[in-house]
C-alpha cells in the first residue's frame, strides 16, 4: 500500500469510528478535520433552516474555520477523506480543508457516512478545490462496515 493518510470530519462518531477502522487497516497515518467551533446537536439540526449546518450547506463559499491547519501532504501519495455526507455532497468544512492544504498530484478518495443519501456531487466538487489532484469517485459505508472490506477496498488505490 502507498503511504496514505485518512483524513476524516465526524459530527456524531460513525465517521471517525469507520475512518479509525480504515487507518488501521491500511497503516495509514490519520488527521482529524475539526471545526474551530465544534458543531452543537442545535447546529447539526437539518430540519431548522438556521441551524448553522443549515446555512453553511446553502451557502457554497461558507469556508468554517479549522481548528487545527492539515498536515503536509508531501509524504503521502493516497489521502483518505471521510465525512458525513451532508445535503447530498461533502460538509463546508471538508471544503475548507481541500483549500488549505496542497493536493498536487495526490490521489484523493473521498468516503462517506450517511443514514441514506450517496455521495452525490462530492467528488466532482473536491477536484474542484483541488485541481491538480486525481480525486477519485470514492464510497459511501455503514456505520458496521467492516475492516477487512475497508482495507480491500483501500486497496484498490495503491
Amino acid at each position: 500500500m502507498k503511504k496514505s493518510l485518512v483524513a476524516f470530519f465526524s459530527a456524531g462518531g460513525v465517521t471517525a469510528r469507520v475512518a479509525k477502522s480504515l487507518a488501521q487497516a491500511v497503516n495509514a497515518d490519520t488527521f482529524e478535520i475539526r471545526p474551530q467551533t465544534l458543531y452543537t446537536a442545535a447546529d447539526l439540526d437539518w430540519t431548522n433552516k438556521n441551524s448553522r449546518s443549515s446555512v453553511e450547506m446553502r451557502d457554497r463559499s461558507c469556508r468554517p474555520p479549522l481548528a487545527v491547519l492539515p498536515p503536509d501532504l508531501s509524504a503521502y501519495e493516497v489521502i483518505f477523506v471521510g465525512f458525513p455526507v451532508w445535503w447530498y455532497r461533502e460538509p463546508s468544512i471538508i471544503d475548507t480543508f481541500m483549500e488549505s492544504a496542497v493536493f498536487d498530484g495526490k490521489i484523493v478518495v473521498p468516503f462517506a457516512t450517511s443514514g441514506g443519501s450517496g455521495l452525490g456531487d462530492a467528488a466532482k466538487n473536491m477536484q474542484a478545490l483541488a485541481p491538480k489532484a486525481v480525486v477519485k469517485a470514492g464510497k459511501l459505508f455503514s456505520r458496521d462496515v467492516s475492516q477487512d472490506t475497508l482495507k480491500t477496498w483501500a486497496e484498490t488505490y495503491g
